[in-house]
């Protein structure tokens, strides 16, 4: 089995059409592909799919899921932001919780947009101590992985984007590491899949995947479930770091992966996982 649910298209931030994703996809052996379009998410995020390009990405995922039927299985899914619009089931097959924004005196600011954005809120907002910052992040992890209609948390540690070299903090400061192992626990608590992703290994920031591998051991201490996604913007990293998810995950100590199925999310054992 191989299946990405997290990919974006030129409706919001990608960089391909629906159909391209799909048919790299199938070149690729993939059994399914989900989409997860950035949700709503007006003014802050400008690259978020408004009513009208919701109502065109729905449409291209439908026509592409009955073109290629007897090739590959195409769900429609939806990133649903911390500070955007909710969305529901009736709408969507499966939905993805991120948060991306910080909210500080009224105002909302991007922890993911680049690293010169990244210091200016540290400093602006958290008088450059990093731990009031990540505070403020997996306390809105809590909330969001807290909502009925979210499946799947995205990219967890997402504030550790631009620590690869612990420029910031270190990865297993046991003040940090506290607040991110709480918010894993909120999330394994509300039946979340937890996201191992390799998005940011596309875009040049890090060499390895989301959840860092201290973080990953103690998601799955805790009983926790994953699954594996490239946050794909451009299709060329469709697969991208697949392999190293799965050997990190046999590190942590997971056996099975979560895959999406006509009938719910299921594990699949991880020597099955086709990364």
């Amino acid at each position: 089995m191989k299946q990405n649910l997290h990919t974006h298209t030129q409706y919001c931030d990608g960089k391909d059409t629906v159909e391209e994703m799909v048919l790299e996809a199938i070149s690729r052996n993939f059994d399914s592909i989900g989409f997860s379009g950035h949700g709503t998410n007006y003014p802050y995020d400008p690259c978020s799919m408004d009513e009208q390009r919701t109502d065109l990405y729905m449409r291209d995922i439908y026509a592409v899921n009955e073109q290629y039927q007897d090739r590959i299985r195409v769900y429609l899914g939806i990133e649903e932001d911390s500070i955007g619009q909710r969305f529901s089931h009736e709408d969507f097959e499966y939905i993805i919780g991120s948060v991306h924004f910080l909210i500080h005196n009224g105002e909302a600011a991007p922890i993911d947009y680049s690293q010169a954005r990244f210091e200016q809120i540290l400093t602006d907002w958290y008088d450059s101590d990093i731990l009031k910052m990540a505070k403020a992040y997996y306390d809105a992890v809590k909330e969001m992985v807290s909502r009925p209609e979210v499946d799947i948390f995205g990219h967890i540690d997402l504030i550790a984007k631009y620590n690869e070299n612990e420029k910031y903090f270190r990865f297993e400061d046991p003040a940090y590491l506290a607040m991110a192992k709480d918010a894993a626990e909120t999330a394994i608590a509300n039946n979340k899949i937890i996201e191992m992703n390799t998005g940011a290994i596309a875009r040049g920031y890090r060499t390895k995947p989301y959840p860092h591998i201290a973080l990953l051991k103690h998601i799955h201490e805790c009983g926790g479930k994953i699954c594996i996604s490239s946050d794909c913007h451009n299709r060329a990293n469709l697969d991208l770091g697949f392999e190293q998810c799965v050997e990190l995950a046999r590190l942590a100590g997971f056996t099975e992966i979560m895959m999406l199925g006509d009938e719910g999310f299921y594990p699949v054992p991880i020597e099955e996982a086709g990364c």
